[in-house]
């Protein structure tokens, strides 16, 4: 027979009445002196008490010990001061019984207990505090100095509001402290940091006087803006600048540097134009961007926006010109239906497996609460000023008050909302990270130890996680049910006027037949159903005959919500185009081929509402996919070159481009098109908006100096070189001049220069459209070099200076747009750097294989996973070009047929010569045509660029779709078959480019 386990030992009965679960304790308690033979030590009753109730008595009383340990002087004085101090005992031991991270700050800082005794920090004196930290008598600090100096001050203030947060938990006599009153501290010390941080910085740039010449203003937004921090928050900014805006930039850019060191995370990316925009903007940037290119979100995001630190004067300017904007963003078109899918885009970026454990972003959690005040603020706070808070508590009660929402609902999502932010500060505390996870339900004693951190006791037999666990899930539930009734709102009932027998249901009935066709969120669809079939109008009358088939064709899609949502957005923009409707009436082909691109590709309803005229294609497959490429470039020159200015040409071809770009994503996504005519078609209409945009600009300078000063040629390079562009890809490319008869070098490099710079600007404009980046930065001495050069200048460089990598960049390199006569010469004069006479010796080749090993490196997103990402992953597309290109720079010189651009080009001419395998070679083709297909349909189904597969969710049935599995195949096999694929072509890799 087996032996029982052996029982873990307890504490003695008379240690463990006291909450004791640790064999030592005993032992501890005697070293500190709170234990004698019998029982407690004189005087130490309600110290042990006090332990009792702390959430994890082991806890606390190991960080006693610790705290003894570290400063054995001055353990008496804190022994006797916990036997007579009430309100420190509270606090200290409450703190040390919920946070790790801050018995760890009170070990490393002895003599930090002392912070805990008496009344504390005021709020109002955070920041003074701050500031002495770092400007202390001797002078002030910078750099790594006053980083330490301030993380040391935040974190003994943060010590100050955990405990008074806390204390009620062991001592009951004590009111708890309001969840709005911790929130308001944190944010008061958030603020002072801030302030901190920037006289830091500003102190780093203030040598002769450079930072007077300077206003900056901190704006916060989020939950730093509504005074709603959690204890470990990123804290959001906007910056406004004035006067010299490089040192405005700067201070702002050290004051990131030392409050995310010493504090949180500053996060800027809220800023126009997010991370790629400018880190500091005047107020008329601002103005200028949101008035015409913001989006939804970024209206829905100032709502909270509130000066924090710097220029009050002028943080308050920039709070003053959004405002106006907040509070007229639900006049914006299809403004609802934005907010709703932004809280939709949300919810399914939440793995599957931890949905029910999520509180801030999952179904019932913190962001229900917030998108569905919000969404209510913003609708009628245009005209009910009483709704105009940045607090989400303060906005839920004027809601009540003001009869927007019933006070009972009001209440219990207050309720509910406080107590899942009480349940995230007390995970947060500790450790002291960022989590919104609750603990796994299996996990007994992390349940045990939340519970009791969040005031909750036993009740009825139950244990104190176990009610913990069902006062968990009931608020998720209530939130979620309140959720749906506010953000749906109005009410559901109009599904009755859908003219079908299927459909003529109640609302309870029709909210259950599409939950069965696969909607996620049925009253949702609900909505939009009454949207576009109200009325007595013959669209509202073609509307109701279609949506019964439609609803039906969705619901075979990766993404029906998405895909009815979609569909909606295309009926308003087109609500006034005359065919429209009667295409999808009179062709049934249509609307299927439409219900697939709406609930696969997000990218296709962006597109289509400015390119209608595609839809009528999608009925005849061979004018969808027939049109060649070169017939697309001839018409997309001719109709920028008719137009009479610079920038109606480049209108002209951003709109042909976008007529090109969805016609090819929908052939692509009906598979109508390979990989190799997706990437030749990008390519080439790519290559016209360059031609089209560097005609109109020679024009146009050559109008502004009286004559063409100089001949001007692109060269393509990298995926634009090789005629393999994605959906998401930039184009690489040189620009080389050559000066016209009796023009000398510096009035064409000037001239030239201009005309290129100009390209740059207008093609890279921001737009609704996809990116147009004309990318110069493989050019000689990247960035810091010349933007353009004579042909001359190219060749010396090249025979000097170039370098192996640059050779390498070559490969690809091909004349597209501009003078064909110098575009040729310049080609023929990089053959003998890029097929160099002997091919490359060894110390070459280990360069290359350093480059690759050191981009593998640097450039891979940390936490990505390599086995799925197309572009740097195993296998992916880098590997498998790298190698194509090694063996190129080696035998090119001998082998003419290595002389392509075409990356399978290149890997058959090695088969077709002898120096591959068939079998690799076909391992490595396969695997490039699958990475470049993937990232496609990767980038078409989110409908932005990415370069990492989807690993679970409704994108990656998207992907997969797109490859031709059905609804009912595990979405999984696809990833198992990429993975495969390139799995063969890494190890081909290995043997091609690393072994000789």
């Amino acid at each position: 027979m087996a032996e029982r386990p052996a029982e873990r030992p307890r504490p003695t009965a008379s240690v463990a009445r006291f909450g004791f679960t640790d064999e030592h304790a005993e032992q501890r308690l005697r070293a500190a002196g709170w234990w004698a033979t019998d029982g407690p030590a004189d005087g130490a009753g309600s110290v042990l008490a006090a332990f009792a109730r702390s959430p994890e008595p082991d806890q606390a009383l190991r960080g006693a010990e610790r705290i003894r340990e570290a400063d054995e002087a001055a353990w008496p004085e804190l022994l006797a001061a916990l036997r007579a101090d009430a309100a420190l005992r509270g606090r200290l031991l409450a703190v040390l019984g919920t946070s790790t991270a801050l018995t760890d700050f009170l070990v490393a800082n002895p003599g930090q207990w002392r912070r805990l005794a008496g009344a504390g920090t005021a709020p109002e004196e955070y920041p003074a505090d701050l500031l002495a930290a770092v400007r202390p008598p001797a002078g002030p600090l910078t750099g790594a100095a006053a980083e330490a100096a301030l993380r040391a001050a935040y974190r003994g203030l943060l010590l100050e509001v955990a405990a008074a947060d806390l204390a009620h938990l062991v001592q009951p006599e004590v009111p708890e402290l309001p969840y709005a009153e911790v929130a308001d501290r944190l944010t008061t010390l958030a603020d002072a940091a801030l302030r901190a941080g920037l006289a830091v910085a500003e102190h780093e740039q203030g040598d002769g006087g450079a930072v007077d010449t300077a206003r900056l203003a901190v704006v916060a937004m989020g939950k730093c803006g509504g005074r709603e921090l959690n204890y470990v928050s990123d804290v959001d900014v906007i910056f406004v600048g004035d006067g010299d805006l490089q040192v405005a930039t700067r201070v702002a850019a050290g004051m990131l540097r030392v409050v995310g060191r010493a504090c949180f995370e500053v996060d800027a990316a809220l800023r126009p134009e997010g991370k790629a925009g400018a880190l500091v903007r005047t107020l008329d940037g601002h103005e200028a961007y949101y008035a015409k290119w913001a989006r939804t979100w970024e209206f829905q995001a100032l709502l909270k926006a509130r000066p924090a630190a710097g220029d009050a004067a002028l943080g308050g300017r920039y709070v003053e010109l959004v405002t106006p904007l907040v509070w007229s963003a639900a006049e914006r078109e299809n403004f609802v239906t934005d907010v709703q899918q932004m809280r939709r885009r949300v919810e399914r970026h939440v793995p599957a497996e931890l949905v029910d454990r999520e509180l801030k972003l999952g179904r019932g959690g913190l962001r229900d609460v917030e998108f569905a005040v919000q969404l209510l603020q913003l609708v009628h706070g245009r005209a009910d000023t009483a709704l105009r808070s940045a607090s989400t508590i303060e906005a839920l009660r004027a809601l009540g008050a003001g009869g927007y929402v019933g006070r009972a609902d009001a209440a219990e999502l207050e309720a509910s909302y406080e107590f899942l932010r009480t349940v995230e500060h007390r995970l947060q505390l500790r450790r002291l990270r960022r989590t919104h996870l609750f603990p796994d339900p299996a996990r007994t004693a992390e349940l045990r130890w939340l519970a009791r951190a969040c005031g909750v006791r036993p009740s009825r037999g139950r244990g104190e996680g176990e009610v913990l666990l069902t006062e968990f899930r009931r608020h998720l539930q209530r939130i979620r049910r309140l959720h749906e009734k506010l953000f749906y709102r109005p009410l559901l009932d109009a599904v009755a006027r859908v003219p079908t027998a299927a459909l003529r249901l109640t609302t309870e009935q029709a909210a259950s037949r599409l939950a069965a066709l696969g909607y996620t969120a049925p009253d949702g669809a609900l909505h939009h159903i009454r949207a576009l079939t109200t009325g007595v109008s013959r669209r509202a009358a073609i509307q109701q005959t279609l949506l019964p088939v439609l609803l039906d064709l969705l619901a075979d899609t990766p993404d029906p919500d998405g895909g009815l949502l979609a569909y909606r957005r295309v009926s308003e923009a087109l609500a006034e185009t005359p065919w429209y409707l009667r295409v999808l009436r009179d062709e049934p082909a249509v609307v299927e081929r439409l219900a697939m691109l709406l609930g696969t590709a997000k990218l296709v309803p962006d597109l289509l509402v400015r390119a209608p005229e595609v839809l009528q294609l999608l009925g005849d497959p061979e004018r969808l996919a027939g049109r060649s490429p070169e017939e697309v470039a001839r018409s997309l020159r001719a109709a920028a070159r008719r137009q009479p200015g610079l920038n109606a040409a480049v209108a002209a071809a951003r709109s042909l481009r976008r007529h090109e770009l969805l016609r090819v994503a929908c052939a692509d996504l009906l598979g109508l098109l390979d990989v190799p005519a997706v990437c030749g078609a990008l390519s080439s209409v790519w290559s016209a908006v360059l031609q089209a945009a560097l005609a109109a600009a020679i024009r146009a300078k050559a109008a502004e100096v009286g004559g063409e000063p100089a001949r001007i040629a692109v060269i393509g390079m990298g995926r634009l070189g090789g005629a393999e562009l994605g959906y998401s890809s930039d184009a690489d490319v040189l620009f080389v001049c050559r000066p016209a008869e009796g023009a000398d070098d510096g009035a064409a490099l000037k001239f030239a220069t201009a005309v290129a710079e100009t390209v740059r600007k207008v093609l890279g404009a921001p737009s609704q459209d996809p990116a147009l980046q004309v990318d110069a930065n493989l050019r000689p001495e990247g960035r810091q070099g010349p933007l353009v050069r004579t042909l001359d200048s190219y060749r010396a460089y090249y025979a000097r200076w170039g370098e192996v990598w640059e050779a390498q960049a070559l490969l690809r390199a091909r004349f597209v747009a501009g003078d064909p006569d110098l575009g040729n010469e310049f080609v023929a004069a990089i053959d003998p750097v890029r097929y160099p006479e002997g091919g490359l010796d060894a110390a070459k080749v280990r360069e290359v294989r350093r480059i690759k090993a050191r981009v593998e490196t640097e450039r891979m997103p940390r936490g990505a996973d390599p086995t799925v990402h197309a572009k740097l992953g195993r296998g992916g597309l880098a590997d498998v070009e790298w190698t194509a290109q090694l063996w190129q720079l080696r035998y090119a010189h001998e082998i003419p047929a290595l002389r392509t651009m075409s990356t399978p080009e290149a890997l058959r001419a090695l088969g077709a010569a002898g120096l591959a395998a068939e079998a690799d070679v076909g391992h490595l083709v396969e695997a490039w045509q699958l990475a470049t297909r993937a990232r496609n349909a990767a980038t078409l189904a989110r409908g932005k660029p990415v370069d990492q597969l989807p690993t679970s969710g409704r994108e990656l049935a998207a992907v997969a779709r797109v490859f031709g599995y059905s609804a009912d195949d595990d979405p999984g096999e696809f990833l198992d078959y990429y993975r495969r694929t390139t799995r063969r072509a890494h190890a081909v890799v290995q043997r091609l480019f690393y072994e000789d």
